[in-house]
């Protein structure tokens, strides 16, 4: 038996053992693959701590849905496809952001007469991105389908197979974590968002 072949095999018992909700199982795959996946999600986003942010909740998604485990190919290709759609999810939050951003700023409804106000605006602009990188990701991206691509709760709920409770749960959490980190902004922010 090759290498390759003696890896595979390794994968598929440890497979069978994680959804037997063996803990040792587990630990082996994020021993064995961590490593190489923050460093295959460094080839799409620059930033370490995002790619391990993306590996951590990878793990964490494969702990909690171990029943449920569809493994069609092998582990690797498994882990390294979900680390390639986490990191394209992460790119498209930052251009909906980015164009957000650069509509707000040439929208005629905001009017932006003079320098210090833009300044002020450009800074609520960066603070907001900072802010928003700061919030959990389940919150994040459900205010971000919510107040920067106009969804409404009842499809958020459907795309995310959640309750229209548990979108207006991590909303609201959002908003309270966004006025405290955006304290000095927040009555421009509110402005922004909701006008």
């Amino acid at each position: 038996m090759s290498d390759t072949q003696q890896h595979t095999a390794n994968d598929r018992f440890l497979v069978i053992a994680l959804k037997q909700d063996d803990q040792q199982a587990f630990t082996r795959i994020f021993h064995a693959y961590y490593k190489d996946l923050v460093l295959f999600g460094g080839t799409y986003i620059p930033e370490k701590s995002v790619c391990e942010d993306i590996v951590q909740n990878i793990f964490l998604k494969l702990w909690n849905d171990r029943k449920t485990l569809e493994i069609e190919l092998s582990l690797k290709a498994y882990l390294l496809k979900a680390v390639r759609n986490y990191c394209l999810d992460e790119l498209r939050h930052r251009r909906i952001i980015d164009e957000h951003i650069a509509y707000e700023l040439k929208s005629p409804s905001i009017n932006i007469d003079t320098t210090e106000n833009y300044i002020l605006y450009s800074d609520l602009c960066q603070q907001l991105r900072n802010a928003l990188e700061q919030l959990p990701p389940q919150e994040r991206e459900v205010f971000e389908m919510s107040r920067l691509e106009n969804i409404k709760y009842q499809e958020i709920a459907n795309r995310l197979n959640i309750s229209v409770r548990t979108v207006e749960v991590r909303i609201s959490k959002a908003l309270k974590q966004l006025r405290i980190l955006l304290k000095d902004f927040y009555l421009l922010f509110f402005f922004f968002l909701f006008h």
